[in-house]
């Protein structure tokens, strides 16, 4: 990217209405023009998080961030402007000045800049209605060959416990998602704030953790697990560890017949979220650092 770009972040925020599907509108009276909900990021603030408070202070509507649509670039007072974008819902159905709700279609004719017409066409262009699978890997936890005791207990270190505080307002960006994780203290200690802040139930699965039995681990029983998780149809976040993540992310997208990301590993405090649609199809694959 340009060093001289702005970033920015939005969310095509969505409803099913009376008649039609509708998308909510933001009016700008100092610049008579309407546009959706949209900013620029502050310094070093996480996409993620940036479209989660820009959409709420322009709309005052929390949202629920869905699959990732394609972000777009425009000049904006002789400087480019690149905007990351993801479908949203929210829970609270608020009427506020200046926003207003209006049938996607007739959103077309609406908007003002050409740029926000190409990201109605992006969210039209795939389903609404998803949920996301996350697949984290583990934050840091040093070197495994410094640690005196069993690896089934290595704690995160202060780089991972600083990014496991960091990391609910990303999650909860997602829905609340409930938690899956693998029996290790690494991996229980990545969602631990997650669950306290967002009341989220930890469930360990012995599929998912590496190190069980004197260090081994089963890529079919993972894979079988990771299967039964896309099945339940629920939101869930699953941490687990380097050496089973390419596999799983291998089997989820061959069972929805997706194309294969070139490289699917991932470092530590990464993940996967993949947006399933509601018939058990891919609706889109993206790839997150906890520290942007």
């Amino acid at each position: 990217m340009n060093p001289g770009t702005v970033r920015a972040a939005g969310a095509v925020l969505w409803r099913d209405g009376e008649r039609d599907r509708e998308v909510v509108l933001v009016r700008r009276p100092e610049r008579g023009d309407w546009t959706l909900p949209q900013g620029e990021l502050k310094n070093g603030e996480h996409p993620i998080i940036g479209a989660v408070r820009e959409v709420e202070e322009e709309t005052g509507l929390p949202p629920v961030l869905g699959r990732r649509l394609p972000a777009r670039q425009h000049l904006k007072d002789g400087r480019p402007r690149r905007v990351e974008w993801w479908a949203a819902t929210s829970e609270r159905l608020l009427e506020v000045e200046d926003v207003e709700w209006v049938p996607v279609g007739e959103a077309r004719e609406r908007l003002t800049h050409d740029h926000d017409v190409q990201v109605i066409d992006d969210f039209r262009a795939g389903p609404a209605e998803t949920f996301p699978i996350i697949l984290l890997r583990h934050l840091s936890a040093g070197d495994k060959r410094s640690w005196p005791g069993s690896d089934l207990l290595r704690p995160l270190d202060e780089v991972g416990r600083a990014d496991a505080l960091a990391l609910p307002r990303m999650l909860n960006a997602y829905g609340n998602p409930r938690v899956v994780s693998s029996a290790t203290a690494r991996c229980t200690e990545s969602l631990l704030p997650y669950t306290v802040e967002c009341d989220a139930p930890m469930r360990t699965e012995r599929a998912f953790t590496v190190g069980r039995g004197g260090g081994g681990y089963e890529v079919e029983e993972a894979g079988e697990g990771f299967a039964r998780i896309l099945d339940e149809g629920l939101p869930t976040v699953v941490c687990t560890h380097g050496e089973l993540i390419p596999e799983l992310i291998t089997e989820a997208l061959t069972r929805m017949g997706a194309p294969l990301p070139r490289q699917r590993g991932l470092r530590k405090g990464s993940f996967w979220v993949l947006h399933v649609s509601v018939d058990g199809a891919s609706a889109g694959v993206e790839r997150h650092d906890v520290r942007g």
